[in-house]
């Protein structure tokens, strides 16, 4: 059964190029309701337990010196069938590939700089969320 939270990070390259409204106007126009929002400096040491899962990759340190590179927006966001709906509007994972109309396609650089992180199951999308906030900080 599909859930009703997902996750989403806004990230460095988006922020500091003055996206985070376009990409939060994108979202609630997908019919997301933002119940957490934040802007945070993730530290080296936080962006590597973020990213733990792929710490055996061979892009998981340039992942962990650009998410670290400077503040994010993170939200937890809310829709049924929230993570496939979230992953349906902001597109691939590369922008050049991305479906005309969403967020990776219109905000994003590359597959690294591509805007946003979105939670990719369930399971994970409460991991993440929980990771930025905490229960009282859920609306």
């Amino acid at each position: 059964m599909s859930g009703n939270i997902s996750f989403t990070m806004i990230k460095p390259s988006a922020v500091s190029a003055g996206y985070s409204g376009g990409i939060l106007k994108m979202i609630e126009e997908g019919g997301f309701r933002i119940k957490a929002l934040r802007m945070h400096h993730l530290t080296e040491a936080q962006a590597m337990k973020f990213y733990a899962v792929h710490a055996e990759r061979p892009f998981y340190h340039d992942l962990v010196r650009f998410m670290s590179s400077g503040p994010v927006v993170a939200a937890i966001l809310e829709k049924a069938d929230a993570v496939s709906a979230f992953r349906a509007l902001i597109g691939s994972t590369n922008p050049a590939d991305a479906a005309e109309g969403t967020v990776r396609k219109h905000y994003g650089k590359s597959v690294q700089e591509n805007a946003v992180h979105g939670s990719d199951s369930d399971e994970n999308a409460l991991i993440e969320a929980s990771f930025f906030f905490s229960g009282f900080e859920q609306y």
